[in-house]
């Protein structure tokens, strides 16, 4: 397993920004998709965004156009810009690391974000 550490997490009102950072140690992420999910208790994981280790990206289309992924393989960390958020956003964020965006092995012990209305 691939340690993982999420932070940037908090609470925010409505229209507010947070920046979510995914720290990789013990491994580098060069190769790796990055990826961020979100759960809200008693629902499903659901996917948020990934960037592949060519920064191709893909969005969920709930967060399409408010939320940016990106990545510094220098850092060995990956970063989930924020913007415009909702109450709807309101959910634990996990980042996750795979050979592809088919499959995650790796995973965070998940940042809780808060969007009060």
């Amino acid at each position: 397993q691939v340690p993982l550490v999420e932070s940037g997490g908090g609470l925010v009102q409505t229209g507010g920004s947070l920046r979510l950072s995914c720290v990789v140690s013990g491994r580098t992420i060069n190769f790796y998709t990055m990826a961020w999910f979100r759960q809200v208790p008693g629902k499903e994981r659901e996917f948020v965004a990934h960037i592949t280790a060519n920064s191709g990206t893909n969005y969920a289309d709930s967060v399409k156009g408010r939320f940016t992924i990106s990545r510094d393989n220098t850092k060995n960390a990956g970063y989930l810009q924020m913007s415009s958020l909702k109450p709807e956003d309101t959910a634990v964020y996990y980042c996750a690391l795979g050979w592809t965006s088919a499959k995650y092995d790796h995973w965070g012990q998940g940042t809780q974000v808060t969007v009060a209305s």
